[in-house]
């Protein structure tokens, strides 16, 4: 008796579908393992019975994939008890926009000492 290896069966079921869904989480759950460093989990499961002189399958796979953390925000608060981007206890700095107008170049002749403008 020959035993047909079973991704000849998955490749049967739901007309070929199931075994693409399976590469699609399996894949998604790699992903997830990726990005985030955690343990992820896939799960094959197939549920037979008999039905009427045939076997009845019902074919499901599931992953459990790590969610990344979501990024993080700092706030200050303040007396009155809000946030703010600020720290309300550091000094703030008399910061302005520098001029556009790029600065003047000046070269030096090194046999007369003279400034030239470039």
């Amino acid at each position: 008796m020959s035993v047909r290896p079973i991704q000849e069966t998955l490749a049967r079921l739901q007309g070929g579908l199931f075994l693409s869904e399976c590469s699609d989480k399996l894949a998604e759950c790699v992903r997830g393992v990726d990005e985030t460093g955690k343990a992820g989990k896939l799960t094959i499961t197939l549920d037979l019975k008999k039905s009427a002189g045939a076997i009845e399958i019902v074919a499901k796979v599931t992953n459990k994939t790590p969610e990344p953390r979501p990024d993080s925000d700092l706030l200050w608060p303040t007396v009155e008890g809000n946030l703010s981007l600020d720290n309300p206890n550091q000094r703030k700095l008399d910061l302005r926009v520098a001029d556009s107008k790029p600065a003047e170049i000046r070269t030096i002749d090194m046999s007369t000492g003279e400034i030239k403008s470039a």
